[in-house]
């Protein structure tokens, strides 16, 4: 489409190979993916560290308020 090529055109159309989602995930957000670690935790500050800390928040405010039976040695 002529669209795509004028973006691309203007440098705001970019077309990225990725090998791994991890490496999609830090092009998108340009911050590291992070890997998991021997502990079962991923290196602080990543995508995949923040993200687990979350879903750790979300899962121990479903236990509190009785939504469902949930188990997780992060809280």
């Amino acid at each position: 489409k002529e669209e795509v090529v004028q973006a691309v055109e203007q440098g705001r159309f970019h077309i990225w190979s990725v090998s791994s989602i991890e490496e999609g995930i830090e092009i998108l957000t340009g911050v590291k993916a992070g890997l998991l670690q021997a502990d079962g935790t991923f290196e602080e500050g990543t995508v995949n560290d923040l993200a687990n800390k979350r879903l750790c928040e979300l899962a121990g405010a479903m236990r509190k308020y009785g939504g469902a039976s949930l188990t997780s040695e992060h809280g």
